[in-house]
């Protein structure tokens, strides 16, 4: 098995949405905001190749939407998917399986792409399984009115269209040392891969832990729709990690990759951060 850490680009929110009820004067410490209190965010994607198998979990929000709707999240940076894809020898028409963690824009408007002339909505990935929890799948398709500006309706309904898609939850098989954890804080039955590496497990964050920053327990994204539940997930997935030597994997911090936890007194914290490909 080999892992690859794959870059699809960044964007820009709102740094309070971002942190819920942490002060500003705290977060902006680590995650300084523009003149309209926006930080910038990566979309990075993991790449697992094994034996016949290109997995790719999460796609990045792709290019296909208008210039309104990027005009609101700033995409910006030299990096895209196939470009990132093309650095380690691959190209998309590679990629066996999708595994979607969930179905915000971000994590999975990469999986639909225009045809050449624009007249109708593919899949990016042709060759490709498309993985997605049932339980999430029917609550993106039914969003309540907190969720519905993430769940679009151009990035979901073609998967399904294309006969690609294919349901899973965290009781299959998926395939040899992967592992998963159902997370219900941020969003209804968001999955996070659990991948066996090198004799540790490679934690795929997604957006319960979306970058260092959010590694302190009370920080919890104002997005999230049971601010809760996700302060016990990741207070379960931290002791867990730290207790097994896990390396945590982060979707949208803009620099750090991976880490290793360490305790300190005010409670699990950043230990040594580093590249996937340095690990």
């Amino acid at each position: 098995m080999e892992l690859y850490s794959i870059n699809t680009g960044h964007f820009k929110l709102d740094g309070g949405a971002m942190f819920g009820v942490v002060p500003k004067s705290i977060w902006q410490k680590t995650n300084p905001a523009d003149s309209n209190n926006l930080c910038s965010w990566a979309m990075r994607s993991l790449l697992i190749q094994d034996g016949n198998r290109l997995i790719l979990v999460d796609t990045g929000m792709g290019n296909k939407q208008d210039e309104k709707f990027l005009g609101h999240y700033f995409l910006h940076g030299n990096d895209t998917l196939d470009l990132s894809l093309a650095k380690y020898g691959f190209h998309r028409d590679d990629i066996t399986d999708v595994f979607l963690t969930h179905l915000h824009f971000d994590h999975c408007g990469g999986c639909i792409t225009y045809n050449s002339d624009k007249s109708s909505l593919i899949p990016a990935f042709k060759n490709a399984i498309y993985w997605c929890h049932q339980k999430h799948w029917e609550w993106a398709l039914n969003p309540n009115s907190r969720e519905k500006a993430s769940f679009l309706k151009e990035n979901i309904f073609p998967i399904q269209e294309s006969g690609q898609l294919q349901f899973i939850n965290t009781s299959n098989d998926f395939m040899t040392n992967f592992g998963m954890y159902e997370a219900n804080g941020h969003t209804e039955a968001m999955m996070l891969p659990l991948v066996n590496y090198k004799n540790t497990v490679i934690a795929f964050m997604a957006d319960l832990i979306p970058s260092v920053g959010h590694i302190p327990l009370p920080y919890v994204m104002g997005y999230d729709v049971r601010p809760l539940n996700t302060l016990l997930e990741k207070e379960f997935i931290l002791n867990k990690a730290l207790k097994n030597n896990w390396v945590l994997f982060f979707e949208h911090d803009p620099l750090i990759e991976c880490c290793t936890l360490k305790q300190t007194e005010k409670g699990i914290r950043m230990d040594n951060y580093f590249s996937l490909a340095d690990f």
